[in-house]
């Protein structure tokens, strides 16, 4: 019995590996790979899941990508600020643009300079910051829940569905290996899916913790074509799925941006 529940472990083991290896991995090439049958695999992949190892997609398993501390943290973070600044520059001066309630998005403001931007927002945190003097923000409104920076209900929907604008930054909770763009906030669905409607060309900014995410989370919808700003970090498998259902992306790298990838240590 010892001897079985090491077997058991080392394939675990070796399994997560493979997984964590090739980014997600399907039952039936587990199967295939391990020489165990597909209903083992599925117990073994809902156990590593339970330990929160893996998380569990339709027909197989992704690794979850979740910053460590220190340095790893550091990292996230500067691609965050090379994928802001990135967006910065699609600006041009005098652009009106919409913001979702990320804080990626909201970032970029930082980096556009002497240009006069004119940006529509549902995003609670641009009262914290200061930003440059051709920054003009309008707030949509709405309610906003507990710690939540986040504007929502009937209030923002029908501000927002007054304005249109150039150019929209929308931040996400992660993109599925499937390619859906996902939200944790069921209520800003509909924010989301108007603001790209309603601007004549829009991006999603996800840095690579983001892609290739899973769980009980909300997708809104794509009904035209837009660009996925990330990194060069990202899962490629995720990003090919992007671009097969039309989506433009484009990865920012550090030796794009020397000057901030140097405020922080490899």
């Amino acid at each position: 019995m010892k001897r079985d529940r090491q077997s058991v472990n080392l394939r675990h083991a070796e399994m997560l590996s493979y997984i964590r290896e090739h980014r997600q991995a399907g039952v039936e090439e587990l199967a295939a790979a391990f020489g165990i049958s597909s209903m083992t695999v599925r117990r073994d992949l809902q156990m590593l899941e339970d330990r929160g190892q893996i998380s569990r997609t339709h027909g197989g398993a992704t690794a979850d990508i979740r910053p460590a501390a220190g340095a790893a943290k550091d990292e996230v973070a500067l691609y965050r600020r090379l994928i802001a600044c990135y967006a910065a520059s699609l600006i041009s001066s005098g652009d009106r643009i919409f913001i979702n309630g990320s804080r990626t998005a909201l970032g970029l403001l930082e980096y556009v300079g002497d240009k006069t931007v004119h940006v529509f927002s549902n995003n609670g945190a641009a009262v914290e910051q200061k930003y440059p003097p051709g920054v003009e923000i309008t707030l949509s409104g709405g309610s906003l829940r507990g710690q939540n920076h986040i504007m929502t209900g009937d209030c923002t929907l029908r501000n927002l569905l007054m304005e249109q604008a150039d150019l929209a930054f929308l931040g996400c909770s992660g993109i599925s290996p499937g390619g859906e763009i996902l939200c944790g906030i069921p209520t800003e669905l509909g924010i989301n899916d108007t603001m790209i409607s309603h601007a004549a060309r829009y991006y999603i900014l996800a840095d690579y913790t983001k892609i290739g995410k899973t769980g009980t989370y909300a997708s809104f919808s794509l009904e035209k074509s837009g660009c996925v700003i990330t990194d060069e970090r990202a899962n490629p498998q995720v990003l090919a799925q992007l671009r097969a259902i039309g989506m433009a992306v484009v990865q920012v790298r550090k030796a794009d941006f020397p000057e901030l990838a140097a405020s922080v240590k490899d």
